[in-house]
């Protein structure tokens, strides 16, 4: 990714200078760059044609200035970028946002795409991973640990489940979404064309026109999205890549277990990944997710999977054209068939008609016309559950290896055993999250026996959609329920309450899971666990699951409540104490990770997060949350989501290692003291800026916090009250989108500078850094979010507001800070050490500059038309350009929310 080439190529002697110097050094990949080019051209293109020569060139000249700014890092190119800026009209200020905007999303895509280049190319060079990268070369690992038995034992119990969450920090509208999709694959087909040829002219011709599609398509959301909205979204991601891919993570796995032995017998790789949602389930604080959208939700997830079995076992049976003569059926298949004949006699007729001699083919037909009849509702005819369907398959699958085809028993027949397990017939499991007040609410009403208000009668009727569910599509379905802000054992036993209330002794099956997200919950989780599991419900449910109990894990209010660092000591504490406790109880414990996609929330790299985790808090099982734009990055593109799942379960799998598990229990036993300063250190650090008098809507105005909340991200509303007079009234989400619109970041790094110079020792901390897996995921998390603060743009939103002491703390901390991340991490600037990463920051932030640069002179525009009496009120034109400026630079940044 060159930006010479971003919009054309430089024509003169001091823009070749300007870029040239930009370029040296970055370590950009040939087939990238020349990537870059060519888009960037088009898009050069697509300006002239629609805006003409003017445009082009005032988005020539602030390009320019920011990566001068950029490169030399002195105050007088600063201002001349910031004039440039601020000498546009509105709507030429609108236009070139626009243009940056577009910019950013063909700079992800081409990244995207080098990236998938660069999996293609090892796929067939499996000696260039580490041994915590695949679950294959994870189990070599763990066979040499533990021994072949415990190994495969491990192996068949691993379990990764994501839990998708439609929280609003994804900008893209999905129409934009769509068009950067299409543009990925014109991408992949000029790739293949020939130079020069027919085939190339087209894919250039087709991409110029998207890209023209991509300028015209309104980015901002005329109103915020439904939570059906939301889950069709959420859909989109499966039927484009998850219901394809899951299947080929495990033939891979089982291709670099087995070699040659794959696809012909058995394989020895469990279906490990469920799909959790919280889409139409997550009501805690969002009034517009109802009983009746839980409902709805369930039944288009139900649709999009059957959907996909039904296309599925068509396509697979299709090409099972065996001969009955070279591979005869077995009695049970013989059956499977004489019974569907028997019950649909025309049907059959036409299907033996059809493939006379193919009986493996014709039951295979059969059962997509069964999940077909679920789909449409016809009951008789269909499967009543996921366990018949997987029956039926077996059955095949056993026939086909008796009469020697194993290679379409353990092929295609084997694809879809894997995807009916993960998915079963409602694809995702919904979860339902409420908050504990909610619940005493509402007992409060039934136990007085007072009228009963509306909100307590949604309560009731969510417990009747989870029955519903349940009794629809299974207990996997739904039922999970999880209880945010749970702050006694008492919280738990109310779900159980409040579903008597709803339906007697018909209650659904549920598991209830409580969330713990403040510092102070956080410390009292071991207590309340280990009284909720003596109440009756527990212990029922629990003996019915074989002793297993989920817990959830929020970091988002608990970085908000002490800060980043005092809360990431503070998780790990929980966890090993909850993991002591549970393992010392003969108690099955799977921690649930409630990490957002940005730092503040506990995003970072997951797999260096889960090999940093206390002993036995993993055991083979990992579940997070995944939200936003972290749901396409990860999960959008085949190749990079089998690579991230396999990532993610191999670090799952290798956590429990003996070594890894004594490794991380030594060094936390080791640097305990430097954990209490740190500790320490940061939370009053933290504490002088927050609690601070005045902190709160001094926040609001050094951010566009406000403004953020008139953008339709989603459908969950922004805050608590009507105005913020306090961080309780403010959603760990606009917490960190603000302060990361504002280029500060503050939220992911604030605290550690002063927790690091506490402890002060330099040659102790580069030990711990080296040997705490905890203290180095954190310090590269930091070094992320650092490197993607700018102190210049950040004086100017800190300008703001009219408190100079708490700006030049702010500052002073991220000073301390990234002089201490530098020398931990090596080198002379952030990111050193992470070369591939550092250059996609480096080659972003001019250009993010050059956004902040224009929502600051909105900013200013709205906050001066608010202070003056006589004026207007705020200004449409310069809130589009704000909101234009805050989804561009959320483009841009990648990790926001």
């Amino acid at each position: 990714m060159t930006p010479a080439h971003s919009f054309s190529e430089p024509t003169n002697t001091e823009a070749i200078r300007v870029i040239g110097r930009f370029e040296a050094g970055r370590g950009i990949p040939d087939a990238m760059r020349t990537d870059v080019r060519m888009l960037g051209q088009l898009l050069g293109q697509v300006l002239r044609e629609a805006g003409g020569d003017g445009l082009f060139e005032d988005v020539e000249r602030l390009r320019l200035a920011t990566i001068q700014a950029y490169d030399e890092e002195t105050s007088d190119a600063f201002t001349r970028a910031a004039a440039i800026a601020e000498s546009f009209t509105v709507a030429r200020a609108d236009e070139v946002a626009r243009a940056f905007t577009c910019y950013f999303h063909l700079v992800n895509l081409a990244e995207e795409h080098q990236r998938v280049r660069v999996l293609r190319e090892r796929a067939g060079q499996p000696g260039r991973e580490d041994a915590a990268d695949t679950v294959a070369t994870a189990y070599a690992r763990l066979r040499t640990e533990v021994g072949d038995e415990e190994a495969s034992r491990r192996l068949k119990g691993l379990r990764f489940q994501p839990v998708f969450t439609a929280h609003p920090t994804e900008a893209r509208r999905r129409a934009v979404s769509s068009s950067i999709r299409r543009l990925s694959e014109l991408l992949t087909q000029h790739d293949t064309a020939s130079e020069g040829g027919a085939e190339e002219h087209r894919a250039r011709r087709r991409m110029l026109e998207e890209i023209d599609t991509l300028w015209r398509t309104g980015p901002l959301r005329s109103q915020k999205p439904s939570p059906t909205d939301e889950v069709r979204t959420v859909m989109g991601v499966f039927d484009e890549t998850l219901f394809t891919t899951v299947p080929h993570v495990y033939r891979r796995i089982d291709d670099a277990l087995r070699g040659e032995d794959s696809g012909a017998s058995a394989p020895v790789v469990p279906a490990f990944v469920r799909i959790g949602s919280w889409v139409g389930g997550d009501r805690d604080g969002n009034p517009f997710v109802t009983a009746s959208v839980t409902r709805e939700a369930s039944q288009i997830a139900a649709d999009h999977v059957l959907r996909g079995l039904e296309r599925a076992l068509e396509r697979i049976g299709r090409t099972l054209t065996l001969a009955a003569d070279d591979t005869p059926p077995s009695a049970e298949v013989v059956a499977l068939w004489e019974r569907f004949a028997a019950a649909e006699p025309e049907v059959a007729a036409e299907l033996a008609t059809r493939s006379p001699d193919e009986p493996h083919r014709r039951v295979l037909l059969v059962m997509s016309r069964r999940v077909a009849a679920i789909r449409r509702g016809d009951g008789p005819q269909g499967y009543s559950r996921p366990e018949e369907l997987l029956a039926d398959l077996r059955t095949v699958q056993s026939s086909l290896a008796e009469a020697g085809a194993k290679r379409h028993a353990f092929g295609g027949v084997q694809h879809l055993i894997w995807q009916v397990e993960t998915y079963g017939f409602h694809l995702t499991e919904l979860e339902v999250r409420q908050h504990s007040q909610v619940h005493a609410k509402a007992l409060a009403e039934l136990d007085a026996g007072d009228e009963l208000s509306a909100q307590t009668e949604e309560v009731l009727d969510v417990f009747r959609a989870i029955a519903d569910i349940q009794r629809d599509r299974g207990l996997r379905a739904a039922g999970r329920y999880v209880v945010s802000f749970t702050q006694a054992a008492s919280d738990l036993s109310n779900v159980y309450r409040l579903a008597r209330y709803a339906l007697g002794d018909d209650a659904p099956v549920l598991d209830v899971v409580p969330l713990f997200e403040t510092f102070a919950d956080l410390q009292a989780a071991p207590e309340i666990l280990a009284e909720a599991v003596t109440f009756p419900e527990f212990q029922q449910r629990m003996a019915a699951t074989g002793n297993r109990l989920e817990v959830m894990l929020g970091y988002s209010d608990s970085s908000k409540d002490v800060g980043p660092v005092a809360a990431n000591l503070a998780l790990y504490e929980a966890q090993e104490k909850i993991a002591r406790w549970a393992y010392e109880s003969g108690i099955e414990l799977t921690l649930f990770h409630g990490r957002g996609g940005a730092l503040g929330r506990g995003g970072g790299p997951a797999n260096s997060a889960i090999l940093a985790q206390p002993p036995h808090s993993v055991d083979g099982r990992f579940k997070l949350t995944e939200q936003g734009e972290v749901i396409f990055a990860r999960y959008g593109e085949p190749a990079i989501a089998m690579r991230h799942i396999d990532q993610v379960a191999a670090a799952t799998l290798l956590a429990s290692s003996p070594t890894e598990e004594a490794r991380t229990s030594q060094a936390a036993a080791r640097y305990a003291e430097v954990a209490s300063i740190m500790d320490a250190a940061s939370r009053e650090r933290f504490f002088s800026l927050v609690k601070a008098e005045g902190f709160a809507p001094w926040f609001a105005t050094v951010t566009p916090l406000e403004e953020i909340g008139l953008l339709a991200l989603g459908s969950r509303p922004a805050r608590r009250g009507l105005s913020v007079e306090s961080l309780e009234d403010l959603r760990a989400i606009p917490w960190v989108f603000a302060w990361t619109q504002a280029r500060i970041n503050l939220a992911g790094w604030f605290g550690l500078g002063t927790a690091l110079d506490a402890v002060g020792d330099e040659g102790l901390l580069a030990e711990a850094y080296r040997e705490w897996p905890l203290l180095r995921t954190m310090i590269d998390n930091v070094a992320m979010s650092l490197a993607k603060t700018d102190e210049r743009i950040a004086r100017e939103y800190l300008a703001l507001g009219d408190r100079d002491d708490l700006a030049q703390l702010v500052l002073d901390e991220l000073a301390i800070t990234r002089r201490w991340v530098i020398r931990l991490t090596g080198g002379e600037s952030l990111l050193e050490n992470k070369p591939v990463l550092q250059r996609a920051v480096q080659l972003r932030s001019p250009y993010v500059d050059a956004l902040s640069l224009l929502q600051l002179r909105a900013l200013r525009a709205l906050r001066s038309a608010e202070e003056n009496p006589g004026g207007s009120g705020a200004d449409a034109e310069q809130q589009r350009l704000l909101l234009l400026s805050v989804s561009g630079v959320a483009a841009g940044l990648q990790n926001t929310g």
